[in-house]
C-alpha cells in the first residue's frame, strides 16, 4: 500500500532532511500511525488532523462494564487478522538501518502493531503498549494475542462477523452481533483479560515518560514521523525538546500540532523519503 505520488519538492525536502540528520548524531525518534499506513493499517486521523469518526474504548469503561469489554473483543477479533498479517514497509526497514548506523539513539512509537520489531529492532519504547500480548487484570498472567484469537474463534463459531476495518485492529460491527459475542477469560484464574495497550483515559507509564524526557535532554534532536501529535501523549515530548533547546524535525504529509515550534517540517510519505535519506547518509564520506 505504498503511496506512489511524490511531491515535486521531493529533492529539496530530501536535501533538507539529510542535512538535518547529518548535523545530529544522537536523535530521539517518535513514530506514529503514518509510519504504518503503507503496511495497510489505517490511521486515526486525516492529514488535517481530524478524527475519522471511530468510537474509542475508554479505560475506565473497559474495567467496569462487561458490555464495553464485549464490544472491544468482538471488534478486535474481527480486526486482528489485518494486524497480525501486516508486514513492515520501507519506512520501518529504513529506520532499523538508521538505528544500526547510530543515527537514531532512541526509538519510541505510538503504534501498537510491533512492526518495528518485525523490521529487526530489539529496543523499541512502546508509548501506548503492544497488541501482541494480553494480560489478566486479576492474576497478572500474560497470553499471546494470537493464541487468544484461536480461543475467541472457538467460542464464537455461531457468529458470522463482518465489518469495516479500523485502526489498531478494530472493526465496525453491528450492535446486534456484538451482543451475541462470547469473550474469553484468563486460562489460569478466569479473570478479565485486557490487551497490553493504553486505552483513551488510561495512563502512559510515568517511568517511561521520564525516561523519554531524559533521552531528549541527552539527544541532539527530536524527530517525529507520521504523527499529527494531536494528543498530548506525544506532543509533550516536542514541548520538552523545545524547553531544552533541541531542534525538532517533523515528517508528516499533513498538519501536526507541533508545526509552529518545529525547526524543520517535511511533507512527504515516510515510506518513500526514508529509504532515500538512508541511502544518502550511508554514503556520506
Amino acid at each position: 500500500m505504498t503511496r506512489p505520488i511524490i511531491d515535486p519538492h521531493f529533492g529539496i525536502d530530501l536535501d533538507r532532511l539529510t542535512a538535518f540528520l547529518s548535523a545530529s548524531d544522537q536523535v530521539v525518534c517518535l513514530t506514529g500511525a503514518g509510519c504504518s499506513l503503507a503496511s495497510g493499517i489505517p490511521t486515526y486521523r486525516t492529514e488535517n488532523g481530524d478524527w475519522q469518526g471511530r468510537n474509542t474504548i475508554n479505560h475506565q469503561d473497559f474495567l467496569e462494564a462487561f458490555e464495553t469489554r464485549q464490544r472491544y473483543w468482538a471488534r478486535s477479533f474481527m480486526g486482528w487478522p489485518l494486524m497480525s498479517n501486516a508486514q513492515p514497509n520501507p519506512a520501518h526497514r529504513a529506520l532499523t538501518e538508521l538505528v544500526t548506523l547510530g543515527k537514531i539513539k532512541t526509538l519510541i512509537t505510538q503504534n501498537v502493531d510491533s512492526l518495528h520489531e518485525q523490521a529487526g529492532l530489539t529496543d523499541v519504547q512502546h508509548l501506548h503498549g503492544d497488541l501482541t500480548e494480553v494480560t489478566c487484570l486479576v492474576c497478572g498472567a500474560s497470553e499471546p494475542r494470537i493464541q487468544l484469537q484461536t480461543r475467541l474463534a472457538d467460542l464464537n463459531t455461531h457468529l458470522e462477523l463482518d465489518g469495516e476495518i479500523k485502526p489498531d485492529g478494530d472493526a465496525e460491527i453491528s450492535p446486534e452481533v456484538i451482543q451475541q459475542f462470547k469473550i474469553a477469560h484468563c486460562l489460569l484464574c478466569g479473570g478479565t483479560l485486557k490487551p497490553n495497550v493504553v486505552f483513551f483515559g488510561g495512563r502512559v507509564n510515568p517511568a517511561l515518560v521520564q525516561s523519554i524526557y531524559h533521552a531528549i535532554e541527552q539527544a541532539d534532536a527530536l524527530w517525529v514521523i507520521g504523527s499529527s501529535l494531536k494528543l498530548f501523549s506525544g506532543y509533550r515530548f516536542c514541548r520538552h525538546a523545545l524547553a531544552f533547546g533541541k531542534p525538532i524535525a517533523l515528517l508528516n504529509p499533513g498538519w501536526t500540532r507541533a508545526d509552529p515550534i518545529a525547526t524543520l517540517k517535511i511533507v512527504q510519505p515516510a515510506e518513500i523519503i526514508l529509504p532515500a535519506v538512508l541511502d544518502r547518509l550511508a554514503n556520506l564520506p
